[in-house]
């Protein structure tokens, strides 16, 4: 939990950005067209990012298990390479990402005025991409080698000038100009460059600096950047194809009605109550599993990813009781939209209690990755996401005459498979024989 909790506090404070966000622009006019907006454009620029940043977890895992190994002349060259890496696909990839985002939401979009607002958030958020994926390299050394406080302290610095220059630029206060949905774009990007200088300047103290040779210019070799490809990379098609499945996800609603979407989004923004602190939970799932293999104690590596797995189950416990219990309070600090709010009600309740199901399913994976099994978690998330998830959120919403409602009700099931085969892989064992 010691390692976890700075983890949870940093992703936690992402969830809040992302609460806040969607209560900010759920208030000025047209909230459904706004919320339906900001729905397609989180989720796309997130489809994105997730893939990019998935080469997080490629460090993250290297430098885990040096860390366990003690070679820790080694780790400053592991987060360089990783570094160089991030810097030229968050050039490349913001640029591309500007000059397509009205092109791919005029594709996803069933409305002109949701195409032009979620585009326009998109093209703002561009801006902030290589300042992003140079963080998320920062922020896999100090996971690996267990300070994921500084995370936290990068995490928190970086959103509260996100949460300051929303109120500026969405709502236009202080003599900033009114940009509604793409004010809270630009002041994402803006929080993103913040955040990885508080990375350059944790870095340049001496604890960090000397220990790791963090100055020292490395020798950069061809092997080294294929190990932290060869990583990450299914980690980040399994990114790219859960969020973009959740983009169609988000479509298929669009296809009920505007209302319908902008009640997904809703409910999407109250799980990220949910998600954000889990994945500080793999976090720590990750790094303990990495550092035990590295020091050859697989025993202890399978006993603290049950471990942590429980703590998580524990937490969406509790958030699925508000969930379920104060359904309509938590729907009220999203928006003030009554209709929105009785349309998403149903929904929270049953997710819910999906969504204990899910958090133990995002440790247990995450154990996985720790222990090198990506392409595994890859494959499942295919399985599971695209064969079950999918197809059935389709026929129960389009096909049917089950609405909004038969769209949601594909989550458990995908849940449920998701979480159970990670668990059965977990305890087979058969991860402890991998060799990085």
């Amino acid at each position: 939990m010691k390692m976890a909790s700075p983890a949870i506090a940093g992703y936690s404070s992402q969830m809040i950005v992302s609460v806040i966000d969607t209560a900010m622009v759920g208030r000025i006019e047209n909230a459904d067209i706004i919320l339906a907006s900001m729905g397609l454009g989180v989720l796309a620029t997130w489809t994105l990012t997730s893939f990019l940043s998935s080469l997080s977890t490629g460090t993250h895992i290297l430098i885990a298990h040096r860390f366990g190994e003690s070679k820790h002349a080694e780790l400053g060259d592991v987060l360089k390479h990783s570094l160089a890496l991030t810097f030229g696909l968050g050039l490349i990839f913001g640029i591309l990402f500007y000059w397509l985002s009205y092109p791919l939401m005029d594709l996803l979009a069933a409305d002109v005025e949701v195409t032009k607002y979620s585009s326009e958030y998109m093209q703002y958020r561009a801006y902030g991409l290589p300042f992003f994926l140079m963080g998320i390299s920062f922020r896999a050394f100090y996971y690996g080698i267990g300070s994921t406080k500084v995370f936290m302290y990068s995490a928190l610095i970086s959103y509260l000038v996100n949460i300051i220059f929303n109120y500026f630029l969405i709502f236009g206060n202080a003599g900033f100009p009114r940009m509604g949905v793409a004010g809270a774009g630009l002041a994402s990007s803006i929080g993103m460059a913040v955040g990885l200088f508080v990375f350059l300047a944790f870095s340049y103290l001496p604890r960090y600096r000397i220990r790791y040779s963090l100055l020292r210019w490395p020798k950069f070799m061809a092997e080294e950047f294929l190990r932290i490809v060869r990583l990450s990379l299914p980690v980040s098609f399994q990114n790219i194809l859960i969020l973009f499945g959740f983009l169609l996800f988000v479509s298929i609603t669009g296809l009920i009605g505007t209302v319908e979407q902008a009640a997904t989004q809703v409910v999407i923004t109250a799980l990220y109550v949910s998600f954000m602190p889990c994945f500080g939970f793999g976090v720590a799932a990750q790094t303990l599993v990495g550092n035990a293999l590295g020091n050859k104690q697989p025993q202890l590596a399978y006993i603290q990813a049950l471990e942590t797995t429980q703590l998580a189950i524990i937490f969406t416990s509790v958030i699925g009781f508000f969930f379920v219990g104060f359904t309509e309070n938590t729907l009220s600090i999203l928006t003030n939209n009554t209709i929105v709010i009785e349309t998403a009600t149903p929904i929270l309740r049953l997710v819910g209690i999906a969504q204990v199901f899910y958090g133990a399913g995002i440790v247990l994976s995450s154990a996985l990755q720790g222990a090198g099994e990506t392409v595994f978690v890859m494959k499942l998330e295919i399985v599971t996401h695209w064969i079950l998830f999918l197809p059935i959120s389709y026929l129960l919403a389009v096909s049917t005459s089950f609405g909004l409602m038969g769209a949601w009700i594909a989550i458990p099931l995908y849940v449920i498979a998701y979480t159970g085969i990670s668990y059965v892989k977990l305890r087979s064992g058969s991860w402890k024989k991998n060799r990085l």
